[in-house]
């Protein structure tokens, strides 16, 4: 086997394979544009809440700070 069998091995891996449910999604998009952007609305949506997650936690540890600098 040669190495170049190995890298049309990984191209055939992820053209067929992985990133097989990509072209379903770029197929959809003439029927339905709703569902073909779902997975990044998700995407959107779990950004959302991450970034409001840190936010709350960064104001929770800048109060305790202000707290502990007083005492």
């Amino acid at each position: 086997m040669e190495l170049k069998d190995l890298f049309y091995g990984i191209q055939d891996f992820f053209v067929n394979v992985a990133l097989a449910p990509l072209d379903a999604i770029r197929e959809l998009q003439d029927s339905s544009w709703i569902a073909a952007n779902l997975l990044n609305f998700v995407f959107i949506l779990i950004a959302a809440a991450a970034f409001t997650y840190w936010t709350l936690q960064l104001k929770k540890f800048d109060k305790d700070e202000h707290h502990n600098l007083n005492k």
